[in-house]
């Protein structure tokens, strides 16, 4: 059996699953029961000052649904805890002693003002909390107040913050990043710079989730009116895997410790995120969904994985992948690769046909002897993976790359796959004339 356990900025927890800060982690009765599924950590809801926010009596959710109505994105409205600070405080101090083996991070948000970060870091520090997590993502509600977003999208405001939380607290520090920028980079750079131990990302992303056509009203709403909340579910993972990437490469911040949020539901996707650099992995959506067991399907799936791969401990495949991605100006134009489709699993529904009719490269013929038959045509195949995309029959369709020798029909010149020499290529432009 793999070691799942996690070391994160000495930080401890059985396994790399952490629980979001958000709905899941509000109180002790939430946490207590995440603890004994098996969740490896939590981050605390985010706490702010008292007296408490007040958040909306009414539609706080909504979901985006597939065909098949599963949920694949969700939205909320709501703030951050609405519970007195004293009263989390002493629940986050009880937890921890009674739980000692789990990580438990704290999740805060006050004013940009050098002692209201004072006051508020020396009460969390007293509870016996592992680490504190600054919550510089929130895109509703608490962005109007100046704080969440509001500061996660001003590099100053980030290291400025951070710097106070390291002056005036020995907790490991994380800085939570909003996806609401223009290049998550700056903003990783400035809480580095601050003195961060560790970034987590992505919050959730600004969104409104539909309009009932009826009422001619936005949802969710209360009273006949909505706003803007924060989106989140599977269909965030391609952008927080992106935004991971981009600070796991980048020279100003490639060492910089990261946990990934985004749209983990299942332990493939707990692996990529570990796989692009991220120590530990968080999840909200896939509990709110599917309740707190799911963490056993999560480590169970992470196990088989990392033993079919001979992966002793998580440290063993960590950023593994990091070196993979890289600018599209870089990108090897010297390999060439054609679609195949394999005639014995092939269902003849045609949507490969209509879709590189239609929208591609008319590279997919259909014809019909008995019964209907699609055939990939080389000569016009440019190897977009369209086709491969859309096919409802795993492996039916599959890429096939040219080897170095054989003639490119679509082009009629011969194949190098040297990437060495196309690198040189690239940056001697004239070697390539």
């Amino acid at each position: 059996m793999a070691d799942l356990s996690a070391n994160f900025l000495g930080i401890k927890s059985p396994n790399p699953f952490w629980l979001a800060s958000a709905p899941p982690s509000d109180k002790e009765y939430n946490v207590v029961r995440a603890f004994e599924a098996g969740w490896g950590g939590v981050v605390w809801k985010t706490l702010g000052e008292d007296p408490p926010i007040v958040n909306v009596n009414g539609p706080r959710y909504a979901a985006l649904m597939s065909q098949d109505r599963r949920v694949i994105g969700f939205n909320n409205i709501e703030l951050i805890s609405d519970r007195p600070l004293r009263t989390n405080l002493d629940e986050i101090r009880r937890v921890k002693r009674a739980w000692p083996d789990r990580a438990m991070v704290v999740s805060l948000m006050v004013p940009v003002e050098e002692a209201a970060w004072k006051r508020i870091l020396l009460m969390v520090e007293d509870t016996g909390a592992d680490g504190i997590e600054l919550n510089f993502g929130c895109p509703h509600g608490m962005s109007e107040r100046g704080m969440g977003s509001a500061v996660g999208q001003v590099p100053e405001y980030i290291r400025r913050v951070t710097e106070w939380c390291k002056l005036y607290s020995r907790l490991p520090t994380i800085v939570k990043l909003t996806p609401n920028i223009t290049d998550i980079r700056y903003a990783a750079r400035a809480a580095h710079a601050g003195g961060a131990d560790a970034v987590s990302l992505i919050n959730t992303i600004n969104s409104v989730m539909g309009i009932d056509l009826d009422r001619m009203t936005m949802y969710p709403s209360i009273d006949g009116f909505g706003s803007h909340g924060g989106y989140c579910g599977p269909a965030v993972k391609p952008i927080a895997l992106n935004m991971v990437a981009e600070i796991a490469r980048d020279a100003g911040t490639r060492d910089l410790p990261i946990s990934g949020i985004g749209g983990i539901t299942t332990w493939r996707d707990a692996a990529e995120f570990i796989a692009l650099g991220c120590g530990t992995v968080q999840v909200c959506t896939a509990a709110m969904v599917y309740g707190f067991k799911i963490v056993e399907d999560l480590c169970s799936g992470l196990n088989n994985f990392m033993d079919s791969h001979g992966y002793a401990r998580i440290e063993d495949f960590l950023g593994r992948a990091v070196a993979s991605v890289k600018d599209w100006n870089v990108l090897n134009l010297n390999r060439v690769e054609k679609a195949v489709i394999n005639q014995d699993s092939c269902i003849q529904c045609g949507r490969c046909h209509v879709v590189c009719e239609d929208t591609s490269h008319q590279a997919i013929s259909a014809s019909k002897d008995g019964k209907r038959h699609f055939e990939v045509h080389e000569e016009d195949c440019v190897g977009c993976n369209l086709c491969v995309s859309i096919c409802p029959v795993p492996n039916t369709i599959s890429m096939r790359a040219l080897q170095p020798g054989e003639i490119d029909k679509r082009t009629g010149i011969e194949v190098s796959g040297d990437y060495a020499n196309w690198t040189t290529h690239r940056n001697n432009p004239a070697a390539a004339q």
